[in-house]
C-alpha cells in the first residue's frame, strides 16, 4: 500500500477557506480513485497553526499516476483547485509517497 502525503502550509488567517476546499475536494479525490485516509486541520491548542496534511491510499503506484490524471481532468477539482488559488490560503504544498509496512495492530 502507498500512501499520499500532502503538507500544506497555510495563512492561519484564512484557514476557513482551506476547509472550504478540503470539505468539497474530497468528492473529486474520490471519483479520481483515491482512498482518503483523512486530512488534518492545525488547532490554536498546540503546534503548529499553519500546517495541514492529507493522506490518500493507492494499492500501487501505477494506480497513483491514474489519480493524478483522472484528477486533473475531473471537472469538480478544476472548480476547487480555481477557487482556492485565489484565497491566498496555500502557501506551499508538499507532495510524498510513503510505503505502509504494517496497519498497527499487533496480535
Amino acid at each position: 500500500m502507498y500512501t499520499l502525503c500532502i503538507r500544506y502550509t497555510l495563512d492561519p488567517n484564512r484557514l476557513k477557506h482551506f476547509r472550504h476546499y478540503v470539505e468539497h475536494e474530497l468528492q473529486a479525490i474520490r471519483n479520481a480513485g483515491g482512498k482518503i485516509i483523512g486530512y488534518w486541520l492545525p488547532t490554536d491548542f498546540a503546534g503548529p497553526t499553519n500546517i495541514a496534511y492529507g493522506l490518500i491510499d493507492f494499492l500501487t503506484l501505477a494506480s497513483y499516476e491514474q489519480y493524478r490524471k483522472a484528477l486533473a481532468e475531473d471537472p469538480l477539482h478544476q472548480r476547487n483547485a480555481d477557487e482556492l488559488t485565489p484565497s491566498g490560503a496555500v502557501l506551499s504544498m508538499e507532495r510524498s509517497i510513503i510505503e505502509r509496512t504494517s496497519d498497527g495492530i499487533e496480535g
